[in-house]
């Protein structure tokens, strides 16, 4: 049977029993075909679009033998109320089979804000954990081998502090910072997109970033200076293609920002990360995981004359915490096992699983131990890590890899006619065009034309009231707040006063602010302390509204 006589038989049938579902499939951002046969992919060549695992353009991996060599980095996001309860999970975590830490601050502490501020009552670690001084710091990090242990922080607008106690704990322990591997998210360039949880304008923002690659290149080598995120674009309502196109937006204002501070293109571009989310279209996300590291290598080889290791596109993977749903929360066990297969397929180098309560609360015990456990059984027992790249060749997933890319482009290049990302964030235009998503999407889960088990068909009346769910202690804020106090009180003043000081004088001028930030978090200044300096400076960013 040939194709016409194929596509005859279908037509029949489809007439005769109207049994088709739909033309357009509105689970993917492009209209699916019945079937794709070699006529889809005909253009492909596999040196310049495919090639090997390891070598350019890496759509295949960016490591030769990728999990045949070792798994992804297993990596649980978490942290909630005291630095001590955080560090009980963490430890949790690491006993279970973890291999890395991934931190979640509470919401004054990405701001830049002490906890004691009144502005931050009722916000106290509760979407993750406390951090005021180099004290919280210590005893988040207890009995944890920071030599041994890959870090991950998700810290934006104040991740300079952060990442400064976190370098002085470990050498408080004797540990040298060329030992340190981790990352700090770092990026600036998406709250003012998709999440808001900025302090500063847009340029001053973007020279701490510098600062800190400049800072790590020569003193923390084996540190991921940035995460850049699209994770945070697709919660907020993005397609994939946008999700994409907006992170690597970004990604090329950060470039342009370090090249500009005097910093080389492979001096810090080997050590720039990115960070996705994986949504429940599994083989979409495939493709635009394949598809992102073939943009990124052309980004790097043909607009920077980039090296090898900086045209790799290394990047952490999270499941779509916006997928899941508070009805019948057992079925996000299902959903997160597609989103962590998606993932693992598409060659992610790291990945957090959520767990099935997140739509509730935070996460308990059990429930992240489940998540953790999907990941466990994804590459032990599922075969799909047994050899690199197993759905390379996929008539479907080749042609979606290359409509994908081509998607992005365009997008890449309206922004670069409006000037770049701070042009395009300054009028409003990747906010624009979430919203419109974000907009559309909804409009066809409200119609029905878009079915999410369980919330809009096979709904069910149900008791959750047998769920045990985490509830951060109401005390917790009073402790945080003493612990503060104590601190403050304890310390030397004079030496604090000195050292914030420097770091105002540091932030007026151009020298790199890494050094004073870790003078002053040495002495126990506290973030807001350490942030209002550099406030006075620079000031703060005001969000333009833009209709």
């Amino acid at each position: 049977m040939n194709k016409k006589e194929w596509e005859d038989r279908i037509l029949k049938k489809t007439l005769e029993k109207n049994h088709e579902r739909r033309e357009s499939f509105k689970n993917t951002s492009f209209a699916v075909q019945r079937i794709y046969d070699p006529s889809v992919v005909r253009e492909l060549d596999y040196e310049k679009d495919l090639g090997y695992p390891g070598a350019f353009p890496y759509t295949r991996g960016v490591q030769p033998t990728m999990y045949r060599g070792r798994f992804w980095t297993m990596r649980q996001y978490a942290g909630f109320g005291s630095a001590e309860e955080s560090n009980r999970r963490y430890r949790y975590l690491l006993k279970q089979g973890q291999t890395g830490l991934s931190v979640a601050f509470d919401l004054p502490t990405q701001i830049g804000l002490d906890s004691d501020n009144p502005l931050c009552e009722g916000e106290v670690g509760k979407v993750g954990v406390a951090i005021d001084t180099l004290a919280d710091m210590e005893t988040l990090f207890a009995e944890i081998p920071l030599d041994r242990v890959s870090v991950s922080m998700t810290i934006n607008a104040s991740a300079a502090i952060v990442l400064a106690m976190y370098l002085a704990v470990a050498e408080k322990r004797g540990i040298s910072m060329q030992q340190l591997s981790g990352t700090i998210q770092n990026d600036l360039l998406k709250e003012y997109i998709a999440r808001g949880t900025y302090i500063y304008p847009p340029k001053p923002s973007l020279r701490i970033i510098a600062d800190i690659f400049s800072f790590c290149h020569q003193h923390v080598p084996k540190w991921n200076t940035i995460s850049i995120s699209g994770y945070h674009i697709r919660e907020a309502g993005s397609t994939a293609v946008q999700e994409l196109a907006f992170t690597f937006a970004d990604a090329v204002e950060y470039v342009k920002s370090a090249l500009a501070s005097g910093l080389q293109i492979d001096e810090f571009a080997p050590r720039l990360s990115f960070f996705f989310a994986s949504h429940n279209n599994l083989l979409e996300e495939v493709a635009k995981f394949r598809a992102a590291r073939r943009i990124w290598a052309r980004i790097m080889k043909d607009k920077f004359s980039a090296g090898a290791k900086s045209q790799m596109m290394r990047f952490h993977t999270q499941t779509g915490g916006v997928t899941l749903t508070a009805q019948q929360p057992m079925n996000n066990v299902v959903r997160v096992t597609m989103q962590a297969l998606a993932a693992v397929l598409g060659g992610t180098q790291s990945l957090h699983t959520n767990s099935m309560d997140e739509a509730l609360a935070l996460p308990s015990e059990d429930s992240v131990r489940v998540a953790l456990r999907t990941q466990q059984i994804i590459a032990y027992e599922s075969g799909v890590a047994d050899t690199v790249d197993p759905l390379a060749g996929s008539y479907y997933v080749e042609a979606l890899t290359n409509e994908i890319e081509k998607e992005v482009w365009k997008y890449l290049d309206k922004i670069e006619e409006m000037g770049g990302m701070l042009d395009a964030i300054e009028a409003g235009y990747p906010q624009k065009q979430i919203q419109d998503s974000s907009y559309s999407y909804q409009k066809e889960i409200d119609s029905g034309e878009q079915v999410i088990v369980g919330v809009n068909q096979f709904q069910v009346d149900e008791d959750l009231s047998h769920l045990k769910t985490l509830k951060v202690s109401p005390e917790g804020e009073a402790q945080q707040n003493a612990r503060l106090a104590n601190i403050k009180k304890e310390r030397d003043g004079a030496a604090v006063n000195k050292a914030l000081a420097k770091v105002s004088k540091t932030a007026a001028a151009n020298d790199n602010l890494m050094p004073p930030i870790l003078e002053a978090v040495k002495v126990y200044a506290t973030l807001q302390e350490i942030a209002d300096q550099m406030r006075v400076v620079f000031g703060e960013y005001k969000e333009k509204i833009v209709i």
